[in-house]
């Protein structure tokens, strides 16, 4: 079994010509599961990492599960007017729009050494802008995983072109 061969992929969602990639088949399975957060905490055990960061919300799953594993804390990314406390933002650019996510401004600290996560880079347009927030507290991007790349859309190379490093456990071609 490989993590690859337990995502779902949904032909035309959200829209034509789109194949989504489904990580909640991936999610429900105990072993594809365990096997996921082992990976990634195998990668990251022995590295200096004082926080893990993750996106709403797919990264919630994936990021909270290793923060325990390697024993440091767990900083939420979310939409806007999501968290409760004061925050700082950073605006974003869709498709068909703009969005904005949002951090605590006291999630982290300055020199703080983080790494995201998140379940899937496209475009790279959310994980930039989380990537921004952090630097903009004082934290220092160890890496950004994900549990899926899509390198045809080039998001993995939108970050490298900040000097942040990337890293996925599995890739899909295409869109």
């Amino acid at each position: 079994m490989t993590i690859k061969s337990k995502i779902r992929t949904i032909p035309h969602y959200p829209r034509q010509g789109i194949m989504f990639r489904d990580i909640t088949t991936l999610l429900k399975d105990p072993v594809g599961l365990r096997m996921m957060i082992d990976e990634l905490v195998s990668r990251y055990r022995g590295m200096k990492i004082d926080k893990v960061a993750g996106i709403e919300s797919r990264g919630f799953i994936l990021g909270a599960p290793v923060a325990v594993a390697l024993g440091v804390g767990f900083v939420p990314i979310r939409k806007k007017g999501k968290l409760p406390a004061e925050t700082v933002g950073h605006d974003y650019t869709l498709e068909y729009g703009v969005d904005r996510i949002e951090i605590h401004i006291d999630a982290i600290d300055q020199g703080e050494r983080i790494l995201l996560i998140d379940d899937l880079i496209a475009t790279g347009g959310t994980a930039e802008a989380a990537v921004h927030l952090i630097r903009k507290l004082g934290g220092s991007i160890v890496e950004c995983a994900f549990a899926i790349d899509l390198p045809d859309i080039g998001g993995a190379q939108r970050l490298k072109q900040h000097g942040v490093k990337v890293f996925a456990l599995t890739a899909f071609e295409g869109h």
